[in-house]
């Protein structure tokens, strides 16, 4: 309920949204321990906020973390005091205390700023020591003279260079000699010692001066012990005691022991003391903490001043001095930074890449030097890889053009530390080469023969391409343009052909074939093309017989005894392929008598011969001439045409007869002489 109303209160009271960040506050330097210097309230619905005091200006632990507390759906955060809070207005007149905001992902900071106030009625001095009673101080007799008694601990007491001075009365006899009190706050014994002072208590009033107008008077009582008539002390005791870090809290140390009645021990020093406790009745030391080295290396050795005192008379005391040394002890493994290297690179990498730098260290030695070993797994004794100190490199061109040659390299790098017994670390390390597509596919340019009459998917050859990358020759083919009647094999660059030939339209075709690579890359997308000219002659085919013009003659002759008659000459070409002009003529029909004979086309008839065989009337012959192509095509397609010659025999009046009335031997041959 006190929470509720507290809480209450402060809603009343004029609260601060986050966004009107910063604050600024001014707070008396009066105030002490639990003073509320700020309150704000703000929502969040979905997440558990949170409210942080990041940092301080100047540093101080006069201020407690910020508390957070939920009423009625509302978040509402305080800044108070810490209870070493000690405000002095002229030591730091103004703290910056840097506030973090928290809800969910949403982060906001501000700055609260805190002016300290002088209070011209705050006395600085406080405690026992501004209390009527004052502060009382034991003292053995025997204490050395000009030792250091007490030190009066009050705020700002260095920084604004106060003035301390005893003004209570030291005069003989009651005292031995006047006490002394420094700038510091150190009360001294007199140089003439207290021997012979026992069970005298000695008041003395300090002034503390703080510039002008401002004091404070505080009280100190000196109660001087004798000595005591019976002797306490301590047993043989080892003065150096070592033990092992991994002593747990509460373990034995060491057991101290001392002569006298009824022995109390406590620890003198260090004060406090985090690590070690004595017990009060026994002696017996004992860890208090962990002693890890490597969280706390000022463990390692610690000093202890070991008091020992009868209970009933605590001033019947005597010290003894240790040191306690910690020794390391290797509980540890290396612990590395990646603890698994996975990674892949190209077969491109340059020598010398760095793959990764490890960082390693060793929990029960931090600093200490490590020793890192690469050993190789598979390929074994693989130069691939160096490790240089802690940074592992490539040490060799690494290459997937070959078979077998692209590979994961699996190796371990070994950590050892230098401790006893010695600890190790392996760090798995799996490097993946993977290929890159590096060259590019060519082909060398080819020339192809076919015939005109070949039928079409008749196999023309192969396009052969070449590729370096491993796998060797992965290649597609392409035909780039060019004529649609041959198609290439995409993936063995056979070329065939789809349509027909006609030599006599095109003798010659260039196909550009483009080549593309795929599956020599970690990048399934990423090819490489290159191409080559194919050249395709056509060979000729004689797929045309030849035709004569006309196809029949019908020829009249007159024959004359001795002479031979150029009859006619045949005609003959063919149409679809007018430049082939050569051929062969041959008489296969109708020449009885061998009285015919071709000279080249011309049709000769031979009247040279003599005797019963020479006609003396009208005579035809049916002849059947044979003409056929004679160029390099083949096959030899031929055709026959058809002459036919009347024949009429003439006497030699005749013809002399004739020869005046003609200026030939008739209108339808010459005479060959």
């Amino acid at each position: 309920m006190a929470l509720l109303r507290i809480l209450a209160l402060l809603l009343a009271l004029t609260v601060s949204e986050l966004h009107c960040l910063p604050w600024f506050i001014n707070v008396s330097e009066s105030q002490g321990p639990g003073t509320i210097l700020q309150s704000f309230s703000f929502n969040c619905t979905s997440h558990m906020p949170t409210l942080q005091l990041v940092h301080v200006q100047p540093p101080t632990t006069f201020f407690n973390p910020p508390s957070l507390t939920r009423w009625q759906g509302i978040y509402v955060g305080m800044v108070t005091l810490s209870s070493s809070a000690r405000l002095d207005a002229l030591s730091v007149n103004h703290y910056k205390l840097q506030l973090r905001f928290t809800c969910g992902n949403h982060v906001m900071e501000g700055p609260l700023s805190v002016d300290v106030r002088r209070d011209p009625g705050h006395s600085a001095c406080a405690g026992r020591f501004a209390s009527p009673a004052g502060e009382i101080i034991q003292v053995l007799e025997t204490v050395t003279p000009g030792a250091r008694l007490y030190t009066l601990l009050l705020p700002g007491l260095e920084v604004q260079r106060a003035q301390i001075n005893i003004i209570s009365a030291q005069d003989p006899p009651y005292f031995p000699g006047p006490f002394s009190i420094n700038g510091q706050g150190w009360l001294l014994v007199p140089s003439q010692g207290l021997k012979g002072q026992a069970e005298k208590v000695f008041q003395l009033q300090i002034l503390v001066t703080f510039g002008q107008n401002r004091s404070c008077l505080g009280m100190l009582k000196v109660k001087v012990l004798p000595v005591p008539s019976s002797l306490i002390s301590f047993l043989k005791q080892a003065s150096n005691i070592t033990i092992l870090e991994d002593l747990p809290p509460g373990g034995k140390v060491v057991q101290v022991r001392a002569r006298g009645f009824d022995v109390r021990y406590e620890i003198l020093s260090p004060v406090p003391c985090p690590l070690f406790s004595i017990g009060r009745a026994d002696g017996v030391i004992r860890t208090t903490a962990p002693l890890e080295l490597a969280q706390a290396p000022g463990a390692a050795v610690t000093r202890l001043r070991v008091k020992a005192y009868e209970r009933l008379r605590p001033w019947v005391s005597v010290e003894l001095e240790l040191t306690v040394n910690v020794r390391s002890v290797n509980r540890w493994p290396p612990r590395c930074l990646p603890a698994m290297l996975v990674t892949q690179i190209p077969e491109t990498t340059p020598v010398g890449t760095v793959l990764n730098t490890f960082t390693c260290a060793d929990p029960d030695s931090p600093g200490s030097i490590l020793d890192y070993q690469l050993q190789f797994h598979s390929p074994p004794g693989s130069a691939s890889l160096c490790l240089r100190d802690r940074v592992l490199e490539v040490n060799a061109t690494l290459d997937c053009d070959a078979r077998g040659a692209c590979f994961q390299h699996a190796a371990s790098i070994l950590v050892l530390d230098g401790g006893q017994p010695l600890m190790t670390t392996e760090v798995p390390v799996l490097v993946m080469v993977t290929p890159v597509n590096e060259f590019s596919p060519a082909c060398v340019p080819h020339k192809f023969r076919i015939r005109e009459d070949a039928g079409p998917h008749t196999l023309l050859g192969s396009v052969v391409g070449m590729d370096k990358d491993y796998p060797h020759n992965n290649i597609e083919y392409y035909i780039s343009g060019g004529p649609t009647i041959f198609s290439v094999d995409r993936l063995s660059g056979e070329v065939h052909l789809l349509g027909s030939l006609d030599y006599e339209l095109q003798t010659l075709y260039r196909l550009n074939v483009l080549l593309i690579d795929h599956g020599q890359d970690q990048d399934p997308t990423h090819h490489r093309s290159g191409s080559c000219t194919i050249t395709i002659e056509v060979e000729d085919v004689n797929d045309h017989a030849p035709e004569c013009q006309p196809p029949f003659q019908e020829l009249t002759i007159y024959a004359l005894l001795g002479h031979s008659v150029e009859v006619t000459k045949v005609s003959c070409w063919v149409p679809q392929e007018p430049q082939r002009l050569a051929f062969s003529y041959s008489i296969v029909g109708g020449n009885s008598q061998s009285r015919f004979s071709l000279q080249g086309a011309t049709l000769v008839y031979n009247n040279i011969l003599l005797g019963p065989l020479w006609p003396e009337q009208f005579y035809t012959y049916e002849l059947l001439i044979r003409v056929a192509d004679a160029g390099p095509s083949i096959p030899h397609l031929s055709t026959t045409a058809t002459v036919s010659v009347h024949l009429i025999p003439w006497s030699a009046s005749t013809v002399a007869t004739r020869t005046h009335r003609s200026t030939g031997c008739g209108p339808h041959f010459r005479c060959l002489q």
